[in-house]
Protein backbone atom coordinates (compact mmCIF):
# COMPACT_ATOMS: atom_id res chain seq x y z
CA UNK A 1 0.00 0.00 0.00
CA UNK A 2 2.59 2.37 0.98
CA UNK A 3 4.45 1.43 -2.43
CA UNK A 4 1.30 2.22 -4.21
CA UNK A 5 0.72 5.62 -2.38
CA UNK A 6 4.14 6.75 -3.13
CA UNK A 7 3.83 5.63 -6.74
CA UNK A 8 0.76 7.95 -7.23
CA UNK A 9 2.34 11.01 -5.61
CA UNK A 10 5.19 10.52 -7.98
CA UNK A 11 2.77 10.15 -10.84
CA UNK A 12 0.89 13.23 -10.01
CA UNK A 13 4.00 15.19 -9.12
CA UNK A 14 5.23 14.26 -12.61
CA UNK A 15 2.05 15.89 -14.11
CA UNK A 16 1.78 19.08 -12.54
CA UNK A 17 5.44 19.51 -12.71
CA UNK A 18 4.87 19.28 -16.52
CA UNK A 19 2.05 21.05 -16.81
CA UNK A 20 3.59 23.74 -15.50
CA UNK A 21 6.66 23.68 -17.31
CA UNK A 22 4.41 23.34 -20.83
CA UNK A 23 2.69 27.21 -19.25
CA UNK A 24 5.87 28.33 -18.78
CA UNK A 25 7.10 27.57 -21.96
CA UNK A 26 4.22 29.14 -23.62
CA UNK A 27 3.77 31.75 -21.28
CA UNK A 28 7.36 33.36 -21.76
CA UNK A 29 8.22 32.15 -25.19
CA UNK A 30 10.42 34.17 -27.44
CA UNK A 31 9.78 33.99 -31.26
CA UNK A 32 13.15 33.33 -32.91
CA UNK A 33 13.44 34.77 -36.05
CA UNK A 34 15.00 31.62 -38.25
CA UNK A 35 16.76 34.66 -40.62
CA UNK A 36 19.02 35.08 -36.89
CA UNK A 37 20.50 31.52 -37.19
CA UNK A 38 21.09 31.66 -41.19
CA UNK A 39 22.76 35.16 -40.53
CA UNK A 40 25.02 33.86 -37.61
CA UNK A 41 25.95 30.47 -40.29
CA UNK A 42 27.06 32.82 -42.64
CA UNK A 43 29.31 35.31 -40.94
CA UNK A 44 32.95 33.87 -40.37
CA UNK A 45 32.74 33.22 -36.35
CA UNK A 46 35.61 35.38 -35.11
CA UNK A 47 34.36 37.19 -32.70
CA UNK A 48 36.31 40.09 -32.44
CA UNK A 49 34.45 42.81 -32.00
CA UNK A 50 35.64 44.30 -34.97
CA UNK A 51 32.07 45.33 -36.22
CA UNK A 52 31.24 47.00 -32.94
CA UNK A 53 29.45 44.31 -31.31
CA UNK A 54 30.33 41.39 -28.75
CA UNK A 55 30.66 38.93 -31.51
CA UNK A 56 28.91 37.01 -34.46
CA UNK A 57 25.68 36.38 -32.21
CA UNK A 58 25.38 40.05 -31.61
CA UNK A 59 25.64 40.76 -34.65
CA UNK A 60 23.27 38.58 -36.33
CA UNK A 61 20.66 39.62 -34.02
CA UNK A 62 21.32 43.30 -34.85
CA UNK A 63 21.36 43.23 -38.36
CA UNK A 64 18.10 41.05 -38.42
CA UNK A 65 16.80 43.66 -36.19
CA UNK A 66 17.80 46.29 -38.10
CA UNK A 67 20.59 47.58 -35.94
CA UNK A 68 23.32 46.48 -38.01
CA UNK A 69 23.90 46.91 -42.05
CA UNK A 70 23.90 44.11 -43.83
CA UNK A 71 27.80 44.90 -45.06
CA UNK A 72 28.80 45.55 -41.01
CA UNK A 73 31.40 42.80 -40.87
CA UNK A 74 34.86 43.82 -41.76
CA UNK A 75 36.74 40.76 -41.59
CA UNK A 76 33.85 38.74 -43.91
CA UNK A 77 33.77 41.29 -46.29
CA UNK A 78 31.62 41.64 -49.68
CA UNK A 79 31.51 37.64 -50.40
CA UNK A 80 29.46 37.50 -46.60
CA UNK A 81 28.09 41.26 -47.16
CA UNK A 82 26.13 38.89 -50.56
CA UNK A 83 25.33 36.59 -48.78
CA UNK A 84 23.75 38.32 -46.01
CA UNK A 85 22.02 41.17 -47.79
CA UNK A 86 20.38 37.75 -49.81
CA UNK A 87 18.82 36.40 -46.82
CA UNK A 88 17.52 39.51 -45.56
CA UNK A 89 16.15 40.42 -48.78
CA UNK A 90 18.81 43.86 -49.20
CA UNK A 91 21.25 45.05 -51.24
CA UNK A 92 24.59 44.88 -49.60
CA UNK A 93 26.52 48.08 -50.75
CA UNK A 94 29.74 46.41 -51.25
CA UNK A 95 32.09 48.07 -48.84
CA UNK A 96 36.14 48.13 -49.86
CA UNK A 97 38.87 45.70 -48.01
CA UNK A 98 40.44 47.42 -45.35
CA UNK A 99 44.33 46.08 -44.03
CA UNK A 100 45.82 47.60 -41.00
CA UNK A 101 49.20 49.51 -41.63
CA UNK A 102 52.05 50.67 -38.77
CA UNK A 103 52.37 54.54 -38.75
CA UNK A 104 56.21 54.15 -38.24
CA UNK A 105 59.43 53.94 -39.63
CA UNK A 106 61.71 54.18 -37.01
CA UNK A 107 63.73 51.04 -37.44
CA UNK A 108 67.15 50.57 -35.83
CA UNK A 109 68.71 52.27 -38.75
CA UNK A 110 66.75 55.27 -38.28
CA UNK A 111 66.53 55.95 -34.74
CA UNK A 112 68.22 54.56 -31.30
CA UNK A 113 66.80 52.55 -28.57
CA UNK A 114 67.21 54.47 -25.07
CA UNK A 115 68.94 51.40 -23.31
CA UNK A 116 69.07 47.42 -23.52
CA UNK A 117 65.26 47.18 -22.12
CA UNK A 118 64.77 43.85 -20.50
CA UNK A 119 61.73 44.30 -19.18
CA UNK A 120 57.86 42.33 -19.63
CA UNK A 121 57.83 42.05 -23.42
CA UNK A 122 54.59 43.82 -24.02
CA UNK A 123 53.94 47.31 -25.23
CA UNK A 124 50.75 47.72 -23.40
CA UNK A 125 52.54 46.76 -19.89
CA UNK A 126 55.54 48.80 -20.73
CA UNK A 127 53.82 51.89 -21.66
CA UNK A 128 51.11 51.93 -18.79
CA UNK A 129 54.66 51.66 -16.37
CA UNK A 130 55.70 55.04 -17.84
CA UNK A 131 58.21 53.08 -19.68
CA UNK A 132 59.39 53.87 -23.34
CA UNK A 133 61.80 51.38 -25.44
CA UNK A 134 62.94 54.35 -28.12
CA UNK A 135 64.00 57.45 -28.41
CA UNK A 136 60.87 58.66 -30.51
CA UNK A 137 57.82 59.24 -28.02
CA UNK A 138 55.64 58.18 -30.43
CA UNK A 139 57.46 55.41 -32.36
CA UNK A 140 56.64 51.66 -32.18
CA UNK A 141 57.90 49.73 -29.12
CA UNK A 142 58.56 46.50 -30.55
CA UNK A 143 57.69 44.52 -27.69
CA UNK A 144 54.63 42.69 -29.72
CA UNK A 145 51.04 43.54 -28.45
CA UNK A 146 49.83 43.53 -32.09
CA UNK A 147 51.62 40.58 -32.87
CA UNK A 148 50.43 38.71 -30.52
CA UNK A 149 46.55 39.19 -30.64
CA UNK A 150 46.72 38.81 -34.56
CA UNK A 151 44.43 36.07 -35.23
CA UNK A 152 45.74 35.90 -38.76
CA UNK A 153 49.60 35.67 -38.05
CA UNK A 154 49.71 38.57 -40.17
CA UNK A 155 51.88 41.15 -38.04
CA UNK A 156 56.13 40.17 -37.30
CA UNK A 157 58.83 42.61 -36.13
CA UNK A 158 61.02 43.82 -38.26
CA UNK A 159 63.63 45.24 -37.69
CA UNK A 160 62.35 46.80 -34.25
CA UNK A 161 58.68 47.91 -36.07
CA UNK A 162 55.78 46.15 -36.62
CA UNK A 163 55.03 44.96 -40.36
CA UNK A 164 51.67 44.12 -41.64
CA UNK A 165 51.19 41.44 -44.18
CA UNK A 166 48.21 42.95 -46.32
CA UNK A 167 47.96 39.87 -47.96
CA UNK A 168 46.94 37.77 -44.33
CA UNK A 169 45.42 40.96 -42.76
CA UNK A 170 41.33 40.52 -42.33
CA UNK A 171 40.82 44.10 -40.83
CA UNK A 172 39.21 42.40 -37.62
CA UNK A 173 40.98 45.81 -35.58
CA UNK A 174 42.49 43.85 -32.56
CA UNK A 175 45.88 45.22 -33.54
CA UNK A 176 44.58 48.59 -33.69
CA UNK A 177 42.45 48.43 -30.16
CA UNK A 178 46.51 46.45 -28.53
CA UNK A 179 48.33 49.32 -29.75
CA UNK A 180 49.19 51.80 -27.00
CA UNK A 181 51.06 54.36 -29.12
CA UNK A 182 47.79 54.53 -31.64
CA UNK A 183 50.36 53.97 -34.28
CA UNK A 184 47.90 50.79 -36.43
CA UNK A 185 44.84 51.78 -38.43
CA UNK A 186 42.53 50.73 -41.19
CA UNK A 187 42.56 51.87 -44.71
CA UNK A 188 41.38 50.94 -47.72
CA UNK A 189 43.53 48.13 -49.80
CA UNK A 190 43.74 49.90 -52.86
CA UNK A 191 45.01 53.06 -50.94
CA UNK A 192 49.13 52.45 -50.56
CA UNK A 193 50.13 55.46 -50.20
CA UNK A 194 50.54 56.21 -46.49
CA UNK A 195 52.26 58.55 -43.83
CA UNK A 196 54.78 56.39 -41.74
CA UNK A 197 55.31 58.53 -38.95
CA UNK A 198 52.96 59.82 -35.98
CA UNK A 199 55.70 62.59 -34.27
CA UNK A 200 53.92 65.59 -33.54
CA UNK A 201 57.09 67.06 -32.62
CA UNK A 202 58.39 70.10 -34.42
CA UNK A 203 60.99 69.07 -37.51
CA UNK A 204 64.05 69.88 -35.08
CA UNK A 205 63.21 67.37 -32.80
CA UNK A 206 61.48 64.77 -34.83
CA UNK A 207 65.45 64.48 -36.16
CA UNK A 208 67.04 64.01 -33.10
CA UNK A 209 65.01 61.11 -32.41
CA UNK A 210 64.27 59.82 -36.15
CA UNK A 211 65.83 60.14 -39.13
CA UNK A 212 62.89 58.81 -40.87
CA UNK A 213 60.34 61.05 -39.21
CA UNK A 214 57.90 63.66 -40.71
CA UNK A 215 59.29 67.12 -40.50
CA UNK A 216 56.13 69.30 -41.15
CA UNK A 217 57.53 70.77 -43.95
CA UNK A 218 54.14 70.86 -45.51
CA UNK A 219 55.18 70.19 -48.94
CA UNK A 220 53.47 67.21 -49.51
CA UNK A 221 49.64 69.48 -48.69
CA UNK A 222 51.03 72.68 -51.29
CA UNK A 223 51.63 69.48 -53.84
CA UNK A 224 48.05 67.76 -53.30
CA UNK A 225 45.57 69.11 -55.87
CA UNK A 226 43.33 67.12 -54.51
CA UNK A 227 42.85 68.15 -50.76
CA UNK A 228 43.59 64.76 -49.45
CA UNK A 229 46.79 65.66 -47.35
CA UNK A 230 46.44 67.61 -44.12
CA UNK A 231 48.60 68.67 -41.10
CA UNK A 232 47.70 67.69 -38.00
CA UNK A 233 49.79 68.52 -34.88
CA UNK A 234 52.76 68.84 -37.42
CA UNK A 235 52.83 65.45 -38.96
CA UNK A 236 50.72 65.11 -42.24
CA UNK A 237 48.02 62.85 -42.23
CA UNK A 238 46.42 61.78 -45.75
CA UNK A 239 42.19 62.18 -46.26
CA UNK A 240 41.61 58.82 -48.19
CA UNK A 241 38.19 59.56 -49.75
CA UNK A 242 39.80 62.47 -51.38
CA UNK A 243 43.33 61.01 -52.08
CA UNK A 244 44.15 59.67 -56.00
CA UNK A 245 46.90 57.61 -55.21
CA UNK A 246 49.03 59.86 -57.73
CA UNK A 247 51.91 59.52 -55.51
CA UNK A 248 53.10 63.60 -55.61
CA UNK A 249 52.92 64.07 -52.30
CA UNK A 250 55.66 61.10 -51.99
CA UNK A 251 57.82 61.90 -54.27
CA UNK A 252 58.11 65.20 -52.73
CA UNK A 253 58.36 64.42 -48.85
CA UNK A 254 61.99 65.20 -48.53
CA UNK A 255 62.28 62.70 -45.24
CA UNK A 256 60.50 60.07 -47.57
CA UNK A 257 57.94 58.64 -44.78
CA UNK A 258 55.30 58.98 -47.43
CA UNK A 259 55.23 55.48 -49.21
CA UNK A 260 53.44 52.78 -51.03
CA UNK A 261 54.57 49.82 -48.26
CA UNK A 262 51.11 48.46 -49.40
CA UNK A 263 51.46 48.11 -52.97
CA UNK A 264 51.74 44.80 -53.77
Amino acid sequence: MIILITTIMIVVIGIVVGAGLVFAGKKFFVPVDEREAAVREVLPGNNCGACGFAGCDAMAAAIVAGDAPVNGCPVGGAPVAEKIGGIMGKDAQILERQVAFVRCKGTCANTKKQGNYVGVTDCRTAAFSGVNVGECDYGCMGLGSCVNVCPQHAITLVDGVAQVDPRKCVACGLCVKACPKGLIELIPESKHVVVQCRNKDKGSLVKKVCSAGCIGCTLCVKQCEHDAIHMEGNVAKINYENCTQCGKCAEKCPSKVITRPLAQ
